[in-house]
């Protein structure tokens, strides 16, 4: 149960009194917020605790939703631009209200249709949401609790000569390498992978595959499972075209063989010269 409202997050709070325009919740000190009728359902009722997203309306009031952006106060978005004007930018985050983004935090002025990477953040004098394109600011160190093959979620925003710079957990800056990455990926995705290393100056080497032996287990584990679903065979062996196996597999064509090694010795398949069977 919130203690008061927290713009820009999710807030736990109780039902205090229905009216016309929807229900009014309450916090602990007494502070309520309007949760409209689109978002109210027949199990609500008065007394009850529930969640909700708090962000101001139009016309700068606290407003709950059981419908959440694409993101919170300091959190990242690929948002699309849906109207500019001479002092900023509105954004389609996934509510009612666009996301306005001042021209001041703008790298570059916004274009309709374009989809750009912004911070969501919290104007602590107008006490409004607004997004910014200046991220750079409020990234930190990542802790030393980060080792290797630590499972990670970022969001990729930017590719650069050495290959994808990426923010994980929408606080710390990461890498992933070029000659690493063996599918495609863009600007504003979201990926799921492991730390390779935390190097000294806080920022993150990334990889979408697990290093050392957890990586080769990987690997064996994924091509065992595309044979039993191919029906214990797969076309492919040492000699197979290093493109198709990143396609088919995700791997470079020296992971592959690294698995299907690792796989024929413990006897788990047979490689001919027209592919893969298991025992």
């Amino acid at each position: 149960m919130n203690e008061t409202l927290k713009i820009g997050e999710i807030n736990i709070l109780t039902i205090d009194r229905d009216t016309t325009p929807g229900l009014f919740l309450r916090s602990l000190d007494g502070s309520d917020v309007l949760l409209p009728n689109q978002y109210v359902t027949p199990t609500m009722h008065v007394g009850d605790t529930i969640d909700v997203f708090v962000y101001t309306d139009s016309e700068d009031r606290p407003v709950a939703s059981t419908v959440l952006p694409k993101a919170m106060v300091n959190q990242l978005a690929f948002v699309e631009v849906v109207d500019t004007t001479a002092i900023g930018a509105f954004v389609n985050w996934g509510l009612p209200k666009d996301l306005f983004i001042p021209r001041v935090m703008q790298k570059v002025p916004f274009k309709v249709g374009e989809k750009r990477i912004v911070r969501v953040i919290l104007d602590e004098q107008t006490n409004r949401l607004v997004g910014t394109e200046k991220i750079s600011a409020a990234l930190i160190d990542a802790p030393k609790t980060f080792y290797p093959n630590t499972p990670v979620t970022f969001m990729i925003i930017a590719k650069t000569p050495m290959g994808y710079k990426a923010i994980v957990d929408d606080r710390y800056e990461g890498m992933i390498y070029a000659n690493e990455v063996f599918e495609t990926i863009r600007s504003g995705q979201i990926k799921s992978g492991f730390v390779k290393l935390r190097r000294d100056d806080g920022k993150l080497d990334l990889t979408l595959q697990k290093v050392g032996k957890e990586k080769a287990n990987d690997a064996s584990e994924k091509i065992l499972k595309m044979m039993t679903d191919n029906g214990g065979m797969l076309p492919y062996n040492y000699k197979s075209d290093a493109e198709q196996i990143q396609k088919k597999f995700g791997l470079s064509k020296k992971n592959f063989k690294a698995a299907l090694t690792k796989l024929s010795d413990a006897k788990k398949i047979t490689i001919k010269e027209n592919g893969i069977y298991g025992i």
